[in-house]
């Protein structure tokens, strides 16, 4: 698979049977429960969260929801979590933080909702709050990019220890049509851009931002959703182990250090 295009990526990535939270949480969560709402306007089916065992290990799970049909889709709002989204994943952080629990971020979304309503209600605020909050949450936090990682409504609940993707998954400021709509004024262009970004796993991986390529069966998650979320599990349950005997505030020196280098550019 490591010699897909990016653009054949993204193809892959859209298909229609590539699994998605609803897919993974099960297979690898016990006793998991769902908590609902931020507490502040309502409830964001944008964004799954709750608490389960991963292993033996108590857990909080916070997932950004794609649809598997149009009935799941509109209810989801295709994976573009509102304000009411974020803020109910930070809600769910900090009650991981007070418990001293890992949490483990699944990333899915084509970027955070922008109508007029989710500005109304502070979208922009919602994410720089997740953002600034995460950064110093005294828990081991765990994100893994499972298809769509895009812009700020991804990296959201991507501010991490460890970032993982899947192998086909990408991670993107923006997304190939918007680039394309900026660049050259023709959203058409979606491959050409998604070649220029470099939003592949690999290429994330040597940028520093990536710490982890997931690998998928051959042909995509979608061939075996149980291999995928197998290989998901085992690169949890290993570094949920590993961070947990960390020393906290070396953990938060490593995480601030890790975002303050993400950066490559030339003039």
């Amino acid at each position: 698979m490591s010699n897909l295009t990016a653009c054949e990526r993204l193809e892959l990535i859209r298909h229609k049977d590539r699994p998605t939270v609803n897919d993974y949480i099960p297979a690898m969560f016990t006793r998991f429960m769902e908590f609902h709402g931020d507490r502040l306007f309502g409830d964001d089916a944008a964004i799954i969260g709750g608490i389960g065992y991963l292993s033996d290990t108590p857990v909080t799970v916070i997932a950004q929801v794609k649809g598997r049909n149009l009935e799941e889709n509109k209810r989801t709002n295709f994976s573009m979590p509102h304000p009411e989204g974020y803020r109910k994943a930070l809600r769910l952080a900090k009650q991981a933080e007070k418990f001293h629990r890992p949490v483990i971020c699944l990333v899915d979304t084509p970027g955070a909702f922008c109508g007029v309503e989710a500005e109304e209600r502070g979208q922009g605020e919602a994410i720089a709050r997740n953002l600034y909050e995460f950064m110093t949450l005294r828990t081991p936090v765990i994100s893994v990019v499972l298809g769509e990682g895009g812009s700020g409504g991804a990296l959201a609940l991507a501010v991490c220890d460890e970032l993982a993707m899947l192998e086909n998954a990408l991670y993107s400021v923006i997304s190939p049509r918007g680039a394309a709509s900026i660049l050259w004024k023709d959203g058409t262009k979606e491959k050409e851009a998604c070649e220029m970004l470099k939003i592949t796993a690999e290429d994330l991986v040597k940028f520093g931002v990536c710490d982890k390529i997931i690998a998928e069966p051959t042909g995509g998650a979608h061939m075996s959703k149980e291999q995928t979320a197998d290989n998901i599990y085992e690169y949890l349950v290993d570094a949920v182990y590993r961070l947990k005997k960390s020393d906290i505030d070396e953990l938060l020196e490593k995480r601030y250090a890790k975002f303050r280098k993400i950066g490559m550019f030339t003039e």
